[in-house]
């Protein structure tokens, strides 16, 4: 269940370091990646290319940057709300 805000003096009254709740996991698949590529153009190998990605710094291919602060706006929509905020 979110929390709900009510306007600037809701976000104000909020406690401090406390969890504003949780969204549970999003699951991000090379598929999700790589429609990603296609639709920004951004090809970059550590994101498309698997295998290339496995010998880079992480590992494996991560998602874009971009990307992943839509996923954490929709886990946030999910965990709070503001009602008349869009």
């Amino acid at each position: 269940m979110a929390i709900v805000v009510h306007g600037v003096d809701g976000v104000r009254a909020l406690p401090v370091g406390e969890p504003l709740g949780s969204s549970g996991l999003v699951e991000v698949t090379q598929e999700a990646v790589n429609r990603f590529a296609e639709a920004t153009g951004d090809h970059q190998w550590i994101h498309v290319d698997v295998e290339r990605a496995k010998a880079g710094p992480f590992g494996g291919p991560i998602a874009h940057g971009y990307r992943r602060c839509r996923w954490c706006r929709g886990c946030c929509r999910r965990s709070w709300s503001s009602p008349g905020s869009g």
